[in-house]
């Protein structure tokens, strides 16, 4: 048997990362670099350049992320189980700092100075900043000359979430951008699509046979997609207090989740063909008026509660949130995509803070088999077959289906098929952001949004945001539930429920 080639090392660059000094850089960027450099996927000319307004020198920015790396809870997503201190000391090497005013052209100015030769004018420009700087950053590049490709160099820039706020505000970013680069330049990341469980739904759907010839509208009733957390908001209580759980999570996750399930067979695995197709799917979802949104949707606020067996604040107590504050941590809703293959059927999204547990997942449930087969025995309706694909935290696949019991009498239990990744796959520590770097490093933009699929979003969340403007409860629920009962509601008056999370 041949051996599989290895992953070739991403050409040379020079990474400039804005907002150096953030949380995002150390907590997810420089861990997934560094994991990125012990799989040998970094180019020994790969150059790493941190951008931000506090005067510190190169050798203090590196020993900043050292201490962090070295102190961070092994637990954490992709924390390596001991840093290896020669790797870290050959990926220090690559690191340099820009002190700048990002407003300031003074500074783009000796950004221009620092693209390193040896990198062949290659440059990728990481705003890992504040939302409000991104037009700004975008205008200054691009005025300075450094978004320029005649040279022979590439030039791309990497935007995180939150992409607008709304529709009216991503249309304009986008009107931004597009002023000052072409698509093919504009890396819109969202790392949710960097999970190894996320991008094996695409493998799975249109590599097996079995799965393909039931996924439609005849055989599935209904499709959950949950993203629950059991953190509060933490540090981000400035953020969140103006962004809420449909912004921070609805048109970005969870919409790429949905994109993913119910996407058409693209015309072959590349970036226009795949992300064309997703644009569809969620261009195609139902525009509900402002009174369907409202009936369609629950908002829920968690309270003080017990969780793990600790008592937990309220969100209202939470640092920097206001006291009086309507902001949702949790938010239920139901759409429908107007298609030939959906048709009929209802996805159901809920996301939310201080639940139960931290679990991300995507549950479909198929269509009772027709005929009451059992109805003379105790069981005359057996429960939903559910395909289960969990992205986080136990990753994996499986399939719910009913069975004997063995026993003389007929008794059926759900059992379940299905793996589990870290059963047969080695899994190395990883943050998600990796395989998106690497791709942003390559000029792959397959995992990344295009400017479509990002209006098409806001497009189908902005009904509910009017709704929610101009009225409407917010539910309260304590901290260690799985959100307000309203939300169990939302699927109780169509005669479904829930799928157990965990």
């Amino acid at each position: 048997m041949s051996k599989k080639p290895a992953t070739p090392a991403a050409p040379p660059c020079t990474l400039f990362l804005f907002g150096a000094n953030g949380d995002l850089v150390k907590r997810l960027l420089m861990p997934a670099l560094y994991n990125l450099s012990r799989d040998g996927l970094l180019d020994k000319d790969l150059r790493i350049v941190g951008v931000d307004h506090n005067a510190v020198s190169a050798e203090a920015f590196a020993e900043r992320l050292h201490a962090f790396m070295a102190e961070r809870d092994k637990g954490a997503e992709g924390a390596p189980a001991n840093l290896d201190e020669k790797l870290w000391a050959s990926l220090a090497k690559r690191l340099d700092y820009q002190t700048g005013d990002f407003l300031d052209a003074a500074t783009y100015e000796a950004i221009a100075k620092r693209i390193d030769k040896t990198s062949h004018g290659n440059a990728i420009f990481y705003l890992a900043t504040s939302p409000r700087f991104f037009p700004e950053v975008a205008k200054r590049l691009g005025e300075a000359g450094l978004l320029d490709e005649s040279g022979g160099g590439f030039r791309r820039v990497v935007i995180e979430k939150p992409f607008g706020h709304d529709l009216a505000s991503a249309e304009a970013l986008n009107a931004c951008l597009l002023n000052v680069m072409g698509e093919r330049q504009i890396y819109r990341i969202d790392h949710f699509l960097g999970k190894e469980t996320v991008q094996n739904i695409l493998v799975s759907r249109f590599s097996n046979g079995l799965f393909e010839s039931f996924w439609n509208n005849h055989y599935i009733d209904h499709v959950q997609i949950t993203a629950a957390e059991t953190v509060g908001v933490e540090t981000r209580g400035a953020f969140y207090d103006s962004t809420g759980a449909m912004r921070d999570m609805v048109p970005n996750h969870l919409f790429q989740l949905l994109a993913m399930v119910a996407m058409e067979p693209p015309a072959a695995f590349a970036a226009d063909a795949v992300r064309g197709e997703k644009a569809k799917v969620i261009g195609a979802i139902r525009p509900w008026s402002t009174k369907m949104a409202l009936k369609n949707s629950v908002r829920g606020q968690y309270v003080a509660g017990t969780l793990d067996g600790k008592n937990v604040p309220g969100y209202r107590q939470e640092t920097k949130v206001e006291p009086d504050s309507q902001t949702e941590t949790f938010v239920a809703m139901k759409i429908m995509i107007d298609n030939w293959r959906w048709a009929g059927v209802p996805f159901y999204l809920r996301t939310g803070k201080r639940m139960s547990v931290r679990d991300t997942e995507i549950a479909i449930c198929f269509k009772p088999a027709p005929y009451a087969q059992f109805r003379e025995s105790a069981l005359q309706r057996p429960k939903p077959n559910y395909l289960k694909i969990q992205i986080q935290p136990n990753e994996g696949m499986w399939f719910d289906l009913q069975a004997k019991r063995p026993g003389p009498e007929l008794v059926m239990e759900n059992v379940e098929l299905g793996f589990a990744y870290k059963d047969f796959f080695k899994m190395t520590p990883a943050t998600g952001y990796e395989t998106l770097i690497y791709d942003c490093l390559t000029g792959d933009q397959t995992l990344f949004q295009r400017a479509d699929n990002i209006e098409n979003g806001w497009r189908a969340v902005q009904p509910f945001l009017d709704a929610w403007a101009r009225g409407g409860e917010v539910h309260d629920y304590e901290a260690g539930q799985d959100g307000p009962q309203a939300g169990g509601e939302l699927l109780a008056r169509d005669k479904r429920e829930w799928h157990r999370l965990g």
